[in-house]
């Protein structure tokens, strides 16, 4: 996610602007990290429930306002210990929780059938479901149940804006055991909490023919029933799927890598951002591709509107508000591998992904970033770029520092190292982690086995703790 460009401007305007976004987000990210439910510790788990697959059908209403139907995955216990329980992470309460009898949350599960639910935890955004029997290592499960999906009245990543629906970590996914706990941290508006294994997805959306329907995955749209259209979506190994409605305008374009991008635009969003935007993505998604590693999906989606605010990210989909300048669309497209390929817990190591995303944007833009500790302020010794959203959130005026630190570091990062060693080791830490999981302790060591000077002061210097 990028709130803004923060190093797209000059360096008198970005000073002005990281005030600006430390009072915004004071105010804006009213964020708990209360409430965090963990599972039992267990030395040596791995990360689990895995190889999921998501078969979902859903129906949406006139405007797309609501969607409702049956969902299904399957999943395989890779743990060496039995799993007798899984979560689902209903991320779309997040905001509003639990709701009231007269207006009831905006994910809803019923009639679960292979397992047995309990009450709603963490703010209705997590769902315990006892298996019947012990799941053994290597042996795979499957629940189906009835979702329920409204879209909030707010210009959100899952929200609206006029005509337009973003269902943005609206559909429920499977909760992440790992060797540490079931990960079920609480929802946060200021960054992300997701955490989620890459699955497969096979996503049917029925739909008015009059809302256009761009979707995580490889697409297609065909006539429906009278006045309604069936959008079907095949993504395989994404971390999460999500879409929106409206009547949207269109055009498509494919890279000379052979990337398919679809463009979906608001009228009277800004003529000249679209095609910044369009123009900016089909040159990124190819750019990263051969410094990173070849774009995987096949298709991206840009889904651009002049009233939602920065940009979010989601796996062959990215939300973007638009004006005459563009987008942070690069930033955006750069998520596509960190977090998207090369996957992290973002509510424990939001740097991550963040951080690094923000600095791919730095070397696409040509940015100058030896003057970038300009912008940077650490208000005290105990502060790290590596902090966790439970501390970002208690401390909302400096989560800035993700995306300034974070990207000064890793330019100095490659100053030290050398373009070239740099080069080497982020292709080859993408290829090492594809698909998977990194943390920070293994960026570290991959850095430090591209070199024979000691890091050490380095990560201290720079606070990557």
């Amino acid at each position: 996610m990028s709130p803004l460009a923060v190093w797209s401007a000059p360096l008198s305007a970005r000073r002005v602007f990281v005030v600006l976004l430390v009072l915004l987000m004071a105010v804006a990210a009213q964020v708990s990290d209360a409430g965090a439910v963990s599972g039992p510790r267990e030395a040596g788990a791995a990360a689990t429930p895995d190889r999921a697959r998501y078969d979902v059908a859903l129906r949406s209403d006139a405007d797309g306002s609501h969607w409702s139907g049956r969902q299904r995955v399957s999943f395989r216990n890779a743990s060496d210990r039995p799993l007798r329980e899984v979560y689902l992470r209903l991320w779309g309460n997040g905001a509003d929780g639990c709701g009231t009898p007269a207006a009831p949350a905006a994910v809803r599960v019923s009639h679960v059938r292979g397992g047995t639910p309990n009450r709603p935890a963490v703010n209705c955004t997590a769902l315990r479901i006892a298996l019947p029997k012990p799941l053994a290592r290597g042996a795979r499960a499957s629940l189906a149940f009835d979702v329920s999906i409204a879209v909030p009245d707010r210009n959100a990543r899952f929200g609206r804006e006029g005509a337009f629906r973003f269902l943005g970590n609206a559909l429920p996914v499977l909760a992440v055991r790992d060797a540490k706990r079931w990960h079920l941290d609480p929802y946060v508006a200021l960054g992300e909490s997701f955490y989620a294994l890459t699955s497969d997805f096979r996503v049917r959306l029925d739909h008015p023919s009059a809302l256009k329907v761009p979707a995580t995955g490889r697409t297609r749209t065909l006539p429906g029933g009278p006045g309604r259209s069936v959008t079907l979506s095949l993504a395989d190994r994404v971390r999460d799927f999500a879409w929106a409605a409206g009547p949207f305008r269109t055009a498509t374009q494919t890279t000379p890598g052979g990337v398919r991008v679809r463009s979906y635009w608001a009228p009277g969003t800004p003529a000249e951002g679209v095609r910044l935007n369009r123009t900016d993505a089909v040159a990124a998604i190819d750019r990263f591709g051969r410094e990173f590693g070849r774009y995987p999906y096949g298709e991206i989606d840009l889904v651009m509107t002049s009233g939602f605010g920065g940009g979010m990210e989601y796996p062959g989909l990215v939300l973007l508000g638009t004006t005459e300048e563009g987008s942070a669309v690069v930033h955006e497209v750069a998520h596509q591998w960190w977090y998207g390929i090369v996957g992290n817990d973002e509510y424990s190591s939001p740097w991550l992904d963040e951080s690094f995303a923000q600095y791919a944007n730095a070397r696409f833009h040509g940015w100058d970033t030896r003057d970038c500790w300009s912008d940077v302020y650490w208000p005290d010794d105990e502060s790290a770029l590596t902090g966790s959203m439970a501390y970002w959130s208690r401390h909302p005026g400096e989560y800035h520092l993700v995306y300034t630190a974070g990207p000064c570091a890793l330019a100095d990062l490659e100053r030290a190292l050398g373009a070239g060693t740099m080069a080497r080791l982020l292709k080859g830490y993408v290829r090492d982690h594809w698909y998977g999981v990194s943390s920070t302790a293994a960026f570290k060591k991959a850095a430090q086995s591209v070199t024979d000077q000691d890091l050490g002061p380095f990560w201290e210097t720079h606070r990557i703790r």
